[in-house]
């Protein structure tokens, strides 16, 4: 495994407010990432145009909205989603079967019209915010966040989605159940020594690879760095170096 094949699993999380910034961040960092994330924070702030500005500078793009409506209105809105021509866009597990089953269905349907390949579609399954306590008391669930993460990956399997987005903690428990081909895209990746943040079910490179990991999210321990194109370099050679080490 070289740096170009590692580079292909590392997602750079773009988390600022405005086009400039995050083409800035994307012309210095596209030759270590494989995919760039927009989020919330972009999309809400520039709105649909900075998908295309991004696009236009030859990269791929995750659209990280998190669809989590009635199935009818996120049928319309991944319609909407896919003429963006993002690579992949994800909705929310806890929607159910029939929301994301229709989400997967309208954006085939779109991307033939359109002709151009489907976009991937995932779940997210428990945010990386929440721990267990968190996951008991405040959001009133039962059992173990592992229990219910593998749940929702084997439903969004069940209606035909191309994978999930979940913790490293979880992601050796998402593999054996849902097979070597699911995809498992794994956000609150931290280096060894960083500092956690909000996240609290997090993982370093390291581990989250060794536990099956498809695709690694980093925002802020590149896009916070002062030399953000370093902590991409260094990040992808702890990769390199796990993967190899594991074939």
């Amino acid at each position: 495994m070289n740096i170009d094949e590692a580079r292909e699993k590392l997602i750079v999380a773009l988390d600022v407010e405005s086009t400039e910034q995050a083409l800035d961040l994307v012309e210095q960092l596209k030759p270590w990432a494989g995919m760039f994330k927009v989020g919330m924070q972009l999309f809400y702030s520039q709105g649909p145009a900075v998908i295309k500005d991004i696009c236009r500078q030859g990269v791929k793009v995750f659209l990280d909205l998190k669809l989590h409506d009635i199935p009818n209105t996120v049928a319309q809105a991944v319609r909407v989603l896919t003429r963006l021509g993002v690579t992949m866009f994800n909705v929310h597990a806890a929607g159910g079967r029939a929301m994301m089953r229709a989400a997967l269905e309208s954006c085939g349907e779109e991307s033939t019209a359109l002709g151009i390949p489907r976009p991937l579609v995932v779940a997210v399954t428990v945010l990386t915010s929440i721990d267990q306590l968190a996951f008991n008391r405040e959001l009133g669930l039962s059992g173990p966040v592992l229990d219910r993460v593998v749940a929702w990956a084997l439903l969004a399997k069940e209606c035909g989605l191309d994978g999930v987005v979940a913790s490293a903690q979880e992601a050796a428990a998402i593999r054996q159940s849902c097979g070597p081909d699911f995809l498992i895209i794994t956000p609150g990746i931290r280096p060894a020594g960083a500092a956690g943040g909000d996240q609290k079910r997090i993982v370093t490179p390291a581990g989250a690879l060794a536990a099956g990991a498809s695709r690694l999210v980093v925002g802020r321990p590149i896009i916070g760095a002062p030399e953000p194109v370093k902590a991409a370099r260094a990040i992808l050679s702890e990769m390199v170096v796990v993967v190899a080490s594991s074939m």
